[in-house]
């Protein structure tokens, strides 16, 4: 949500928009409740200097700002409520969905609607598409290559640092790299991106902005959620890349030619045929 945005560029702020955001931070039904002044006065600092810290966020100004925030905290109740060892199937059922709930619906309300449209023009002209994770993201990039290959543009994906380095290394020009990160600091997915620059690949990043591998996005669609540390909960950040992996292959999709739709169909329809034999075979 735009509150962990916030956290996460907090250092590439100015002394006196750090003020502002601490202010916002605090207490952020405030910052809603009351206008420009208000803010400006809880932080000591000018309304033109928070205007600044709106700009230096992603906002035209404190109107279009002071509507994200609202949008973030209209959520669904009890997503930050931690599984507890004495929870019963019902709380974990509830506290899990929530916290899933609310991150797609953040996702909605936060997601660069150009950045998407610049990602899909991108992978659109590539001759071939390579997807590069680690840990998690690494199940995230496979995932993607498997939804990506059927649009028939040659697609892999890599989650050792060390072939998607060597992979990197290997690219041209009209080769197209989607890096997927949830915390944007990767040393070896960093260097993989700058070898992929190098040789004249368009990245497109997935991961939280103000990050280094952020800085090296030919296209980034920045990702700002908050990390969840309790070792029961699984990381909300996993889901929104995997939604933004699928609005980006279904994109891809409907951008096709024709002749690249017809091979989409025949795939399917091959899947099927295998699938009939199967359940046949089962008779």
């Amino acid at each position: 949500m735009l509150l962990d945005s916030i956290r996460t560029q907090y250092d590439s702020l100015s002394k006196s928009e750090k003020k502002v955001a601490l202010a916002v931070l605090e207490q952020p039904e405030l910052a809603i409740a009351e206008n420009i002044t208000a803010l400006a006065k809880k932080a000591d600092v000018s309304e033109p200097t928070v205007v600044r810290f709106c700009r230096a966020i992603g906002f035209d100004g404190w109107h279009a700002f002071k509507m994200k925030l609202a949008q973030g905290l209209a959520l669904a109740p009890g997503a930050d409520e931690s599984p507890a060892p004495e929870d019963l199937a019902t709380d974990l059922v509830s506290k899990i969905c929530s916290r899933s709930i609310n991150t797609l619906l953040d996702l909605r309300n936060s997601l660069d609607a150009n950045a998407i449209e610049q990602a899909l023009q991108v992978l659109a002209r590539a001759n071939r598409i390579e997807f590069y994770g680690q840990g998690t993201s690494g199940i995230i990039a496979a995932d993607a290559q498997h939804k990506f290959f059927r649009s028939g543009i040659p697609t892999v994906a890599y989650a050792d640092p060390h072939i998607h380095s060597i992979a990197a290394s290997l690219l041209k020009k009209g080769d197209a790299v989607v890096a997927i990160s949830q915390r944007g600091n990767s040393i070896a997915l960093l260097r993989s991106v700058q070898l992929a620059r190098s040789c004249g690949a368009d990245v497109v990043i997935l991961a939280p902005s103000g990050t280094p591998l952020a800085e090296l996005a030919t296209v980034l669609i920045p990702i700002d959620l908050h990390f969840h540390t309790d070792p029961y909960t699984p990381i909300s950040a996993r889901l929104a890349h995997l939604v933004v992996i699928d609005i980006l292959a279904v994109g891809l999709a409907l951008r096709l030619s024709p002749e690249r739709r017809k091979k989409m169909l025949n795939a399917q329809k091959a899947l099927q045929k295998i699938e009939m034999q199967f359940d046949s075979f089962l008779r």
